[in-house]
């Protein structure tokens, strides 16, 4: 059978997808993931739930297809950091996710070194705790026997993908791809190796690494299922290869717990100076690529933290309720803001508040805020020389109709919504596919990608240049605290 598994492992949930060879979704399977806050600006995973939702995940979801498949691909939330013990298999504390700020201060006196000029040379990246490097040094140094064990090779670290592959494999593959190396602040990504100069900065002994391979390709074998895994890609590479971007200047936007503007940037590597990152993609090439911390997650907190929804899927018909916000803003800067502005100590805040204001206002804010974020990241894709013509667009919140045409508004580009909106799990089984001999190469499987909707800009560019002011005021007015 030519049907392929993917494993979605992100951050508020754990998915499994069976997809046919053409790209039709045949099954699928989710458990969510518990979030763990210990402290102010500490995020946590529990790497065995992690695992052992993502297996239940994968049963559950091979069971629906009734049928063999011919390979599994793997995508992962980046960044976050496991580590483990090569013996038992087990993790030595719980995973620092992509959004812990806990290393802020120690990337800060990286910075006052002067460091951050030679990181970025190397890996593309700007010194943030976002990266996975910092999270790891924190962990050898909090955990007792931590680094001496490391330094003896009896630990391994990896992000989640890493993590996943070690347990499907029990314990015979330690391993990831191109794309979510490039994402430690480890990794020389112009060399395509892990970096003895940036092991030596950060502390962190060589023996711990995986093995960096190629996103399509021969990565083991699933002990349990009897199925090679044959792909593997950070979530945001996996998206932008389900998006078919696979063409210099082609971009697109995932709308997932935070937003990740990505556009393809081909062969050559392209630094810049306006706040952005470059990434390796898991066709080989290079990305620009923008991060918002805080995008459907703003949803999330409307309904867990106000109260203002029962569900999440309320938000679209709440935030409709009203022609405008009223004039209120939301800046959702829970764990810092990313690009294009690089604060770990901001927070969010509502400003604009008036004695008129009410729930549907400020439920709109928080859906135009994750558009006024994403458009931030275009405009330093812009002013960075990109002529972009479109924007693809996937993820959870995609799905509402209010927040894309306000982005295409913003925007004043097309923004274009596939058929299949699982572009993250689809570009993980493509990935498979590829490495599995199932597909001859990316462009042939670039041509499953097919259009949904289309969303137009409407309003005029004088009104979203004044929009987007508005939104500039209330971020200053966050940072200035």
């Amino acid at each position: 059978m030519d049907a392929l598994l993917a494993l979605d492992q992100g951050t508020s949930s754990s998915r499994a997808l069976v997809f046919d060879r053409a790209g039709r979704l045949l099954a699928s399977a989710q458990r969510e993931l518990t979030q763990h806050f210990p402290q102010p600006g500490w995020v946590e995973h529990d790497a065995a739930e992690i695992w052992a939702g993502q297996v239940a995940c994968a049963r559950e979801a091979l069971a629906q297809a009734r049928g063999r498949v011919a390979a599994i691909g793997i995508t992962n939330q980046r960044e976050t950091t496991v580590l483990w013990d090569r013996s038992t298999g087990e993790p030595l504390h719980k995973a620092l996710v992509w959004q812990d700020r806990r290393t802020a201060d120690f990337c800060e006196q990286l910075k006052q070194q002067g460091l951050e000029p030679r990181v970025r040379a190397l890996t593309g990246l700007v010194l943030d705790p976002y990266f996975s490097a910092t999270k790891l040094r924190w962990l050898l140094d909090h955990v007792d026997g931590a680094r001496e064990r490391a330094e003896r090779g009896e630990l391994a670290f990896g992000t989640v993908d890493s993590w996943l592959l070690w347990k499907l494999t029990d314990g015979k593959v330690h391993a990831t791809d191109i794309s979510n190396a490039s994402r430690t602040l480890l990794f020389d990504i112009h060399a395509g190796e892990w970096s003895d100069e940036l092991l030596g900065l950060f502390g962190i002994p060589r023996a711990l690494l995986p093995e960096v391979r190629p996103s399509a390709g021969g990565f083991g074998q699933a002990v349990e299922f009897g199925v090679p895994i044959c792909g593997i890609a950070g979530d945001q590479q996996a998206a932008l290869f389900g998006q078919a971007a696979l063409q210099p200047g082609q971009a697109k936007n995932t709308y997932g717990t935070g937003c990740f503007l990505l556009m393809h940037t081909g062969a050559q590597a392209r630094a810049s100076a306006h706040g952005l990152v470059t990434t390796r993609t898991a066709d080989g090439g290079f990305a620009l690529e923008g991060s918002v911390f805080v995008g459907g997650a703003v949803v999330q907190w409307l309904r867990d933290g106000l109260g203002l929804i029962r569900s999440s899927a309320e938000v679209q018909a709440l935030a409709g309720s009203v022609p405008d916000s009223g004039g209120v803003m939301l800046v959702p800067a829970f764990a810092g803001l990313g690009a294009p502005h690089w604060r770990s100590d901001a927070r969010g805040a509502i400003v604009g508040l008036t004695r008129g204001s009410g729930r549907g206002h400020i439920a709109r804010a928080a859906v135009e805020s994750i558009a006024f974020q994403s458009a931030e990241l275009l405009q330093a894709m812009q002013a960075d020389g990109a002529a972009l013509t479109e924007l693809r667009v996937d993820g959870g919140a995609s799905a509402n109709d209010l927040l894309m045409q306000f982005q295409a508004d913003l925007l004043g580009l097309p923004v274009l919504r596939p058929q299949i909106t699982e572009t993250t799990a689809l570009g993980a089984a493509l990935l498979a596919g590829i490495g599995a001999g199932l597909f001859a190469s990316a462009d042939e499987v670039g041509t499953i990608w097919q259009l949904d909707r289309a969303f137009e800009p409407r309003m005029s560019r004088d009104e979203a240049h004044t929009r987007m002011a508005q939104w500039g005021r209330a971020v200053r007015q966050v940072l200035a605290e």
